[in-house]
């Protein structure tokens, strides 16, 4: 599944088309695919793994779930989920992903400060959300889209690995500092993912996530999957432990 970095990427690569004034809209999505058909993209954004098309009384919200890809003046050999044609012969393809409508405003659908990657994010509003889920597994509330918008596996899994954390410690055994530790590390991972991700060279970086070995105690990582989410962790036993 895409993380927020990958969809900031997207965010990029199609930020040619704000402006742009939709020609047609087609593809195999259970929607009314004429209101776009004429209408002017006013804006493109991103609300953590949420790519925004933004119209003028409304957006079109595209999540590339598991699986989900995009092309940008060129087609794949599969029905798309939705294409966009323009007046000047350009296209946007979006496939295998979800796609709704959301009516109105963008600004009354989305807390902005939950975006890790948002200018808008406030890090005191993640610490007191946590706050409030002392029982929550941190791998868990790393995923939490409300609290850590954008943050996937990936980056849930470094970040643990980077301060020493293990999967299921609770978020209210953690200490002030610890726990700033977290937030803080989400935001500036996020940031090294995307431009890890640019130069092509994510994998290269990661120190834990489907690794074999610890790179501190060069010993097998624990593979398994962890939390209420059930997602796959790697986790070192003796540089993160766990304490009950």
């Amino acid at each position: 599944m895409p993380e927020g970095p990958s969809i900031r990427i997207l965010q990029e690569d199609a930020s040619g088309f704000t402006g742009k004034t939709v020609k047609k809209a087609y593809g195999n999505a259970k929607m009314d695919m004429s209101r776009m058909s004429n209408q002017k993209i006013k804006d493109l954004r991103t609300w953590g793994k949420h790519f925004l098309i933004v119209f003028e009384d409304f957006t079109v919200r595209i999540h590339l779930l598991m699986f989900g890809s995009y092309r940008i003046n060129e087609q794949k050999d599969a029905v798309p989920r939705l294409s966009l044609l323009f007046k000047d012969g350009q296209q946007l393809n979006f496939y295998t992903c979800s796609i709704k409508y959301l009516e109105g405003d963008i600004n009354t659908h989305y807390d902005w400060a939950a975006d890790v990657m948002s200018d808008d994010w406030d890090a005191a509003a993640a610490r007191k959300k946590l706050r409030a889920n002392p029982s929550m597994f941190v791998c868990d509330a790393l995923l939490e889209q409300d609290i850590f918008s954008g943050v996937g596996n990936i980056i849930k899994n470094e970040v643990l690995f980077r301060i020493r954390l293990h999967p299921l410690w609770l978020v209210g055994s953690l200490s002030s500092a610890k726990l700033s530790d977290m937030v803080t590390q989400a935001r500036q991972y996020s940031f090294e993912f995307l431009e890890w991700k640019k130069a092509f060279v994510l994998k290269q970086h990661w120190l834990a996530h489907t690794r074999k070995i610890c790179p501190r105690c060069h010993i097998p990582f624990l593979k398994a999957h962890l939390g209420h989410k059930k997602r796959r962790a790697f986790n070192c036993e003796k540089c993160q432990k766990k304490y009950d």
